[in-house]
């Protein structure tokens, strides 16, 4: 994501009800299936303040830059405690609903949803259901402190989920960590999120493993002997796989032939892959998102270059196939999952999963949002109270938990130690190739 230069002012939110009663706390005009709250007073005299100053005695929520690049800040201020004395236990989540990079957020939510409604389907947890709170980043990292400064003061949650690019995950923490309230990012693989401090989790693998794997794999499978990267410059999702990339790549003896830059929102790639097609690699690495990898396949096929691309977990959106499909045939990505895999765990939930949206085959990150969702329910289980210093403990102590996305544990960083697979791109679809296991 690109951070903003300069000083953005918020808008003030929109409170609206989806399918299902979640509750989106967002600040544009509309989303499909949104029922405005002021249509519904039940809910909404339910329902906390979702603007600036709220009434009701709570404490406003601290002040929030707008800069990527220095997130919202609490001020240091910890969250008063959580109120245990409600009929459910309030999960915030931000992820992009809108914008460029929608379908992330989009299949996240779906994915955490569908693990929250079977969770209370069975009984809740502490006797208790879940109910989740989502705030709209609109694909915008200077949007991140914004809403989680939102959801911790103003929803006043016991936890968070969130967020999906890594740059946003960055704004977001530290609002968390000040405040000592627990956060948990489905898929943020960018190192430096969970560092930001103790309160901080993933339950998604890291850059340095997933793009060490797409250097192993382009060596050892592809037979690869020559690499060029073009790397999104302003994404650290983007940098943090591309160095992972090279790091390995030159252990493996690989030759880096071109290293090329982008940044989000550009248009003509023609120069950069002018410059690669001179130096004819046999694998072009572009761990990107899908929106700019599309456009960029498209542009590379034009300029003649025929060799595969290779990427990761960003490329994964049915957008992709819109903007690209005859051109990324043939194509490599790591994910965090196949959905044709055979494990039971992963047929079932497909399957659920289908029945439940007409077909729609669930991508990775409904996959890894469902499983961040069950996580956090167990967490809150084994903290045994509505408390977050319990609960942080708890997501702590996280042992082989048994998830569509494989089998693993957080380990002292608060990282999952996790298998990844690669996908081949077929068709509509990324078809399963292997399995790299950490």
């Amino acid at each position: 994501m690109r951070p903003s230069s300069s000083t953005h002012r918020p808008r003030l939110a929109r409170r609206c009800f989806l399918p299902g009663g979640l509750l989106f706390v967002g600040a544009l005009a509309a989303l499909p299936g949104c029922k405005d709250a002021s249509q519904n007073s039940a809910s909404s005299a339910n329902a906390s303040s979702a603007n600036a100053g709220s009434a009701n005695g709570s404490a406003a929520a601290p002040s929030a830059s707008a800069s990527a690049g220095q997130p919202a800040s609490s001020g240091g201020q910890v969250a008063p405690a959580y109120d245990a004395s409600g009929p459910e236990i309030k999960i915030g989540a931000y992820f992009s609903l809108t914008g460029d990079t929608a379908t992330f957020g989009q299949g996240s939510v779906k994915g955490i949803q569908m693990a929250f409604d079977e969770v209370n389907k069975a009984g809740g947890v502490l006797g208790k259901p879940l109910k989740l709170i989502v705030s709209d980043t609109a694909s915008r990292s200077d949007q991140a402190g914004t809403v989680v400064n939102q959801l911790i003061y103003q929803q006043k949650v016991l936890a968070v989920l969130g967020e999906v690019a890594s740059s946003s995950s960055l704004a977001g923490a530290p609002v968390c960590q000040s405040a000592k309230v627990p956060m948990l990012s489905p898929s943020s693989t960018n190192p430096a999120v969970t560092r930001i401090g103790d309160y901080i989790f993933r339950s998604c693998f890291i850059d340095d493993f997933t793009g060490a794997a797409a250097a192993k794999f382009a060596r050892t499978t592809l037979k690869a002997k020559t690499a060029a990267v073009l790397t999104d410059s302003a994404n650290d999702y983007s940098k943090g796989l591309s160095r992972a990339f090279l790091d390995e790549w030159q252990k493996a003896g690989g030759t880096l032939v071109a290293k090329q830059f982008y940044a989000k929102g550009d248009k003509d790639f023609r120069g950069q892959l002018t410059a690669i097609k001179g130096k004819n690699p046999d694998i072009l690495y572009v761990p990107g998102y899908y929106t700019e990898v599309g456009n960029i396949a498209v542009q590379a096929r034009s300029a003649g270059i025929t060799q595969p691309l290779m990427g990761g977990d960003g490329w994964d959106s049915p957008k992709l196939y819109d903007i690209a499909q005859a051109q990324v045939q043939g194509c490599y990505f790591t994910n965090h999952y196949s959905a044709q895999s055979k494990d039971p765990r992963v047929v079932a939930f497909v399957s659920r999963f289908k029945a439940l949206h007409s077909g729609e085959t669930p991508d990775a990150l409904t996959a890894v949002g469902y499983d961040a969702a069950l996580v956090m329910a167990d967490a809150i289980k084994r903290a045994g109270a509505l408390d977050r210093a319990k609960l942080r403990d708890a997501l702590a102590g996280t042992k082989n938990f048994a998830g569509v996305t494989g089998t693993f544990s957080i380990d002292a960083n608060r990282n999952a130690v996790k298998p990844l697979v690669i996908l081949k791109i077929q068709g509509k679809e990324g078809q399963y190739v292997t399995t790299v296991n950490p």
